[in-house]
């Protein structure tokens, strides 16, 4: 078993849900953080985040939706997430092109796992 600290930042250019990270079937995901940066210089923007939990029929729950004040950030994930094989994350910004998003998390596979 391996653990890798990882981080994955993405840009979103629309309003449509996008999936910055979705967890490996071999592996098991903890996140550590997740930090949501409005870079708008004048404007808050409504961000919502979900949790696509593959083992319940790749249901959504939502997880965090709040305003991001301008040229601020916030981790939507203060207290950690776990994610299962299979899971995944997924964004949505009610304004395009403002929103910047970075997954702090350690990546537990079974790469050179005895037996």
């Amino acid at each position: 078993m391996t653990i890798q600290y990882k981080n994955q930042g993405f840009k979103q250019t629309d309003t449509s849900k996008t999936t910055p990270l979705i967890c490996p079937v071999d592996g098991a995901i903890i996140i550590k953080s997740i930090y949501c940066a409005n870079n708008d210089g004048s404007s808050a923007i409504l961000v919502n985040m979900n949790l696509v939990d593959s083992s319940d029929s790749s249901v959504e729950y939502e997880f965090f939706r709040d305003d991001v004040a301008a040229k601020s950030q916030i981790n939507a994930t203060p207290q950690g997430l776990n994610l299962e094989a299979g899971d995944a994350i997924k964004a949505q910004a009610e304004t395009a092109n403002k929103l910047e998003v970075v997954v702090s998390y350690a990546l537990i596979n079974r790469e050179n796992e005895n037996g």
